[in-house]
């Protein structure tokens, strides 16, 4: 879904961010290379036909029949080497597959933070509980170019109330006790308004343990259903259009979206699980308009990027 990468210590082309105490992203896998097309075996010598074979065709028979195969591979090579040429470009380069209007939001360059000395990254050998020892604000993706920021989400700490106004008010009471009972260590979030109407909103919840975070999941009840029902959803139900190829090495994604027909606004949200954090984010739009698809799944991969 989405071009860029973050890359620990380094510059990353836009579309994310982070601050803080954050933790170093792993290279992404190499893709694997696409094989070759097996080699045409020669033609097989003729043999001389025995006493009971029956007669050759004429010779001009046998020329066309050559000319056709020959034609034949030719084309298939063609188009083997088209697919590959294809595959090997940048959708930019392919006319029709261009992504400059594909509804893609610019984000800034992005950076991991430094982290504390000596502390490792959050999947690496030498951090079995995957812990984050980078500041939680500090991993927080940025808002994007055009974005109005919300007032309250401002990228930093929030209280476990402010987290609640995420879901129903019928539903915060429990909510809270299963809060309560996991005992988060911080709560960050960022939340936006783009032109359109779009409003965005992403919360960092960090626990004692990976123990505890996946806990929260399993209480929420997330998995093939989105669990707890959030403010102004309706019926939500998995993101078909979401792939395993979209997914980020060492975290783990439950999308959904709102089906319609839907209320006065159309939701998307997914909850990642990333060692200790979970990370829940949710885009919105006013009106009979679904909230648009790519953006959504662009802040998610970015964001799951910070944090993985």
């Amino acid at each position: 879904m989405s071009d860029q990468t973050v890359t620990p210590g380094a510059t990353v082309t836009p579309e994310t961010a982070v601050t803080p105490e954050a933790a170093e992203a792993p290279a992404p896998a190499a893709v694997p290379a696409v094989p070759a097309m097996p080699e045409v075996p020669p033609g097989t010598p003729e043999v001389p036909p025995g006493p009971d074979a029956s007669p050759k065709p004429p010779r001009r028979v046998l020329r066309a029949v050559a000319r056709w195969t020959a034609a034949a591979l030719a084309f298939g090579v063609l188009g083997t080497g088209t697919a590959f040429g294809i595959a090997s470009l940048e959708r930019t380069d392919v006319p029709g597959l261009a992504t400059e209007d594909d509804g893609r939001w610019d984000y800034p360059e992005l950076s991991l933070p430094a982290l504390p000395a000596g502390s490792p990254r959050p999947f690496s050998a030498g951090n079995p509980a995957e812990i984050h020892h980078a500041d939680l604000r500090d991993l927080l993706l940025p808002a994007p170019a055009g974005a109005a920021p919300d007032k309250k989400l401002t990228g930093g700490w929030i209280s476990t109330e402010t987290f609640l106004d995420a879901y129903r008010q019928q539903d915060r009471a429990s909510v809270a006790q299963l809060l309560r009972d996991a005992a988060p260590r911080h709560i960050a979030a960022r939340g936006w308004t783009m032109p359109d109407g779009t409003t965005s909103r992403i919360y960092l919840v960090r626990f004692n343990s990976t123990a505890f975070a996946s806990r929260l999941l399993d209480d929420l009840h997330v998995g093939a259903s989105a669990g707890t029902p959030l403010d102004r959803t309706d019926t939500t139900e998995l993101d078909g259009s979401w792939s395993s190829a979209d997914n980020v090495e060492n975290v783990s994604s439950f999308v959904f979206a709102e089906q319609a027909p839907f209320g006065a606004e159309h939701v998307r949200q997914a909850y990642t699980l990333a060692g200790d954090t979970v990370a829940l984010i949710v885009h919105e739009r006013a009106g009979k308009r679904e909230t648009g698809r790519i953006p959504f799944q662009q802040t998610l991969i970015l964001q799951n990027q910070l944090l993985a």
